[in-house]
């Protein structure tokens, strides 16, 4: 059983691939937020119903691990990825990395119109416009939001700069959206025109023919070294290792590259057999300087403070 927020098209890939090679086994999975993937495991405690976690931040599996909620295994290929895909104690591994880009409804918003960098968000044009993943369910929106509550921490030496920022994002966004499988077709149908959102899930949707586009923001974006671990007390203990390491071999990372659009974590794939997507990401993104050890510290409390006295107050919907 693997709880996990990747979605449909990379679960069903692995699923099948990797009952192909382990008949024996029954591959099943459940989709959901990586923060809800965190809640449901931390409840089943006592009685764990998952083995495998697929899929979320650091700032999220590292208090998993704090809380002993994942089985530290080191896999096959943990020497082929960067020492910050790693997590402490071998807790938890980077598989991939996911970038966040400002997605756009390309029928009506010129791409030298949409959002370039993070202010543009906040033009008056877009307001109303924007639709944003509810941040308290996804990893992806927390690292957004602690990457900008850290950016004004780090230029005035408090949190009210992001918290304002965030005021006023709050202040143009229409509706923050419960189902994330929805985000990108809600900007296709122009029910939003922009949102902010990871790049994976933007390109599957472009492959199916949604009409939206999208633009690295220029200063810098988000880059989540997106893990895996193994769920602590799992009943299929040594089938869940054997499915971390099958997420990070060669084979496989190349196989999400190609299929569904993953950028992987490993370093010593052949240049030569990664698809051009992906050299075309690592040539035009710029990577954030992000401080993941302070949005693991204190993110939790800087979201609680965001859904308590930010959500709603910027504007009266």
């Amino acid at each position: 059983m693997i709880y996990s927020p990747h979605g449909r098209d990379l679960l069903t890939l692995f699923e099948r691939r990797f009952e192909a090679l382990h008949p024996d086994i029954d591959v099943r999975w459940l989709d959901m937020g990586s923060q809800d993937v965190y809640d449901r495991v931390r409840s089943e405690r006592a009685n764990p119903q998952a083995d495998v976690w697929f899929g979320g931040p650091s700032l999220i599996l590292a208090p998993a691990a704090r809380d002993s909620l994942l089985d530290c295994y080191r896999p096959s290929w943990a020497d082929a990825i960067a020492a910050r895909g790693r997590g402490a104690g071998d807790c938890f591994f980077a598989a991939y990395e996911t970038p966040v880009v400002f997605l756009y409804a390309e029928k009506v918003v010129p791409a030298a119109e949409a959002p370039q960098d993070w202010d543009d968000l906040l033009d008056p044009k877009w307001t109303g416009k924007i639709i944003i993943r509810d941040p308290l369910a996804s990893g992806t929106m927390r690292a957004v939001f602690g990457l900008i509550i850290e950016r004004g921490l780090q230029a005035t030496g408090d949190t009210a700069a992001g918290v304002a920022w965030l005021r006023r994002l709050d202040a143009q966004t229409k509706v923050y959206e419960q189902n994330p499988a929805l985000v990108s077709e809600k900007i296709a149908r122009q029910e939003g025109l922009v949102t902010v959102w990871d790049l994976p899930d933007v390109l599957i949707s472009r492959r199916r023919g949604m009409p939206i586009g999208y633009v690295f923001p220029r200063s810098g974006t988000v880059a989540i070294e997106d893990g895996i671990a193994v769920v602590r007390g799992a009943k299929h203990r040594a089938a869940a290792r054997a499915f971390v390491d099958f997420v990070g071999s060669v084979e496989m990372q190349l196989a999400a590259a190609r299929e569904v659009y993953r950028l992987p974590a490993r370093l010593d794939l052949p240049a030569d057999s990664l698809p051009d997507w992906v050299r075309d990401v690592r040539r035009r993104m710029v990577v954030a300087d992000v401080d993941w050890n302070l949005i693991t510290e204190h993110g939790p409390e800087w979201m609680r403070w965001w859904d308590q006295h930010v959500r709603g107050t910027g504007r009266a919907r």
